[in-house]
């Protein structure tokens, strides 16, 4: 659905590239993460894939058509979230929609359905410019879905949402992936990129680091033990090795004589896996 070979980009008079000659390939129906700090080149890509950046070096197709061959009517195809809410704030949530919807050359959506699909149907007749930041990013969203579009880029989806609302746009982005759409997302936040994505790319400075699932780095990169948390008059704590737990007759026994509270595997964070890699934080 995207194939990206050797992109290379640098800013006019901005010294050194802002992308440094990346390449990978997303699949139809895929959720792929694009994951890294600000200023690592992600929104670099992602506005050279929606056409907003020209003068890059580098292949890149879309639903198996170059880029450079796509006019304007790329648009009816993908879907685009922006990090930053851009409205006409004199309009209402309701207005908006109809005006955006408008540029399109196929049906849209029903604006009020997308709109109590983020909770905002109350809000149809308010002004745009009276929204708090967490409801300007839900209009933001649901504006991208309402030509229904084969392709849908996501930049930071949950930023600056109360955790019923991230949870809400999450749950959308999920049945998104069910309906066969494809995801390109963006994101420094590791816990959206752990359950949305098939496969995840690591960026830093310009370069990709690594392409993979999460499972799979988590597996690479994680300790094959199991931590068993138990009540013996105080909380306390073991750590036993995967091989062999079945037959390893210390966690049997506290299996068998002691309250356990908890046994979890200990997985390596998609956070601490890619400073590990990188050695680099995602603030």
């Amino acid at each position: 659905m995207i194939s990206v070979s050797n992109l290379a980009f640098t800013y006019p008079q901005g010294g050194n590239p802002a992308v440094r000659g990346i390449s990978f390939d997303i699949s139809p129906g895929e959720a792929f993460g694009f994951l890294g700090p600000s200023g690592a080149g992600k929104s670099t890509t992602q506005k050279i894939l929606i056409k907003l950046l020209e003068g890059y070096s580098g292949d890149i197709s879309l639903m198996g058509r170059p880029l450079s061959a796509w006019d304007k009517s790329i648009y009816n195809h993908i879907g685009v979230g922006f990090e930053l809410p851009n409205h006409f704030g004199k309009l209402t949530a309701l207005e908006n929609l109809r005006y955006f919807g408008a540029f399109y050359d196929k049906p849209v959506r029903n604006p009020m359905e997308l709109l109590a699909m983020v909770g905002l149907e109350e809000h149809a007749g308010k002004r745009a410019a009276e929204f708090s930041k967490g409801m300007k990013m839900r209009l933001n969203f649901v504006r991208a879905l309402m030509h229904n579009p084969d392709i849908l880029f996501f930049d930071e989806p949950t930023s600056g949402l109360d955790p019923v609302n991230a949870r809400r746009i999450k749950d959308i982005i999920l049945q998104l992936q069910r309906e066969g759409k494809t995801i390109f997302l963006t994101t420094h936040q590791m816990n959206d990129a752990d359950e949305l994505c098939q496969r995840v790319a690591f960026i830093v400075d310009g370069e990709i680091k690594l392409i993979d699932s999460p499972r799979a780095l988590k597996l690479q990169y994680g300790h094959r033990s199991v931590r068993v948390e138990y009540q013996n008059g105080r909380v306390e704590q073991r750590d036993f090795p995967l091989d062999g737990l079945g037959d390893n007759p210390e966690f049997l026994r506290i299996l068998r004589e002691e309250y356990v509270q908890a046994i979890h595997s200990r997985e390596a964070t998609l956070d601490e896996i890619f400073i590990k890699v990188t050695g680099k934080a995602l603030g």
